[in-house]
């Protein structure tokens, strides 16, 4: 299920995680609608965070350490916080939405 952003077709793998990371704002409220999340402050901040994690470490961080380092940007956000902005899974949906490939699975960090 490829997204079109600005006439451009990103490849997804059969889950809609992009193949190949993509840093530029205009994906992310296209993924966003897909999965039926209206974008606030807060969720670009995650994003941002998720983003900069991969570019430094190569992956994105497991649910405790996006915990963690998302507390640091955002005082006081619990994971229920996190569950709230990202539904069905802070650290993979958070990762799709921005723009970023399917995380390790577990062990995999």
């Amino acid at each position: 299920m490829p997204y079109t952003v600005n006439g451009r077709e990103l490849e997804t793998d059969e889950l809609g995680y992009l193949l190949e990371p993509d840093f530029g704002d205009e994906v992310v409220p296209v993924i966003a609608a897909a999965e039926g999340i209206t974008l606030t402050d807060d969720h670009w901040k995650v994003i941002a965070f998720m983003r900069d994690q991969y570019r430094e470490h190569g992956h994105t961080p497991n649910f405790r350490n996006m915990l963690k380092g998302v507390a640091e940007i955002l005082p006081g956000c619990d994971s229920k916080r996190l569950y709230d902005l990202f539904p069905t899974g802070p650290a993979k949906q958070g990762a799709k939405v921005a723009g970023l490939p399917q995380p390790y699975g577990k062990g995999g960090y």
